[in-house]
């Protein structure tokens, strides 16, 4: 049994992919017998009560108010800079040694500095960087890709969890895409199959109903779920069916209001965010992921995972890669409601070749199986090179 101890560094732990695989590999590395610890500012309960009971839980709340900051920087951001002292106290007193931080990495890298700490520095990318600054209108949020390069090649390894994403982060630290390593989200286990099995109490996918729709994630613009309504409005005047969006978020009020104008409005729903989002994928007809990008989104693999053919935008960055450049599900351009129309009545025409299109998809999932992801973040955290 191994008895290094590994921290895990994350500003809140709310709801999101992301989290869930932090989650995954919190439970991999209890398994595989390392000294676990969990850092963070901010945490919903619901994921509080996944993490392993072996796993030691800090948290780097700080009493003290930070100034608002409103319209200047993303909430993460604010919530990350109070966690800067005491993620360095607790670098100089545990001494772990391998930190490996999840979001806000800038803050892990001044932290491991300030407290000139020998811990090993992991920093990951779970998104495609230039994207979501470029989204973010935010004045200070202009100066991420200054900070993170003059932060990230402080870093003993950068890791990020797509080819797409790789490639995006080098250009913006001005290194060769060769020193970021590649390590995909552990998404797909065998809990997924087991979730996906339980009662779904919702009208709409009982026997004989008209087929739904699905989509996952939270209503935000990156996810751009307004396409993916203005597309259903389109097959809903060729096919009977509906569309079912689980998640929450800030564009709700939007999102209700333009299936309302649509004239579509009963036959969309947003039922919010929900604990187990795997049974409604194992009963939707088709998944659809609308996002204007992404790192590596789990909610495509776990799809699929459920036995659901998919149609997704080919967005920086995952889509392509998961699908096997489109022969594991079709891929549509980001924002053009008409072609993801398109393909959506393609697949719900054609079950056979929407079959052929998931089966191939599903005889490469292991690429995301925990334990094949776990053994390269174990090579890394043993100093070695992948």
């Amino acid at each position: 049994m191994k008895s290094k101890r590994i921290a895990f560094f994350i500003p809140s732990l709310e709801r999101g992919g992301v989290e869930r695989t932090l989650v995954n590999l919190l439970k991999a590395f209890v398994t595989q017998g390392y000294c676990v610890d969990l850092l963070f500012a901010y945490a919903r309960d619901e994921f509080l009560k996944q993490v392993p009971e072996t796993v030691r839980i800090i948290s780097l709340r700080s009493a003290r108010r930070m100034p608002s900051l409103k319209g200047l920087v993303p909430p993460r951001v604010s919530i990350s800079l109070t966690t800067l002292p005491k993620l360095s106290a607790y670098l100089r007193q545990a001494q772990p040694e391998v930190l490996i931080s999840f979001q806000s990495s800038v803050v892990a890298v001044w932290a491991q500095k300030l407290a000139r700490s020998t811990t090993r520095l992991i920093v990951r990318e779970s998104n495609t960087p230039s994207k979501a600054i470029a989204e973010d209108k935010r004045l200070l949020a202009k100066l991420v890709p200054l900070l993170k390069r003059l932060s990230y090649p402080r870093a003993d390894v950068i890791v990020a969890n797509s080819k797409g994403a790789a490639q995006d982060l080098a250009r913006i630290l001005h290194l060769p895409v060769q020193k970021i390593h590649i390590i995909y989200n552990p998404t797909y286990d065998d809990s997924i199959l087991e979730k996906s099995q339980e009662p779904l109490n919702h009208p709409w996918f009982q026997p004989g109903e008209p087929p739904v729709i699905l989509g996952v994630g939270r209503l935000t613009h990156q996810k751009d779920f307004a396409t993916l309504i203005r597309a259903f409005a389109i097959v809903r005047k060729e096919l009977e069916c509906r569309l079912v969006i689980l998640g929450e978020g800030e564009e709700r009020p939007k999102l209700e209001a333009l299936a309302k104008e649509l004239g579509i409005g009963e036959d969309v729903d947003l039922p919010g965010f929900v604990d187990n989002p795997y049974k409604y994928m194992a009963r939707a007809s088709l998944f659809v992921l609308s996002s204007r990008y992404e790192g590596l989104p789990n909610v495509l693999i776990e799809a699929l995972a459920c036995g659901t053919p998919v149609v997704s935008t080919d967005c920086p960055s995952g889509p392509r890669e998961i699908l096997m450049n489109g022969k594991g599900g079709l891929l549509v351009p980001v924002g053009n409601a008409e072609k993801m129309a398109t393909a959506i009545l393609k697949l719900l025409r054609d079950k056979s070749f929407a079959q052929s299109l998931l089966q191939f998809a599903r005889e490469h999932l292991d690429r995301f199986k925990p334990e094949t992801c776990v053994s390269k973040y174990i090579m890394l955290v043993e100093g070695k090179r992948l």
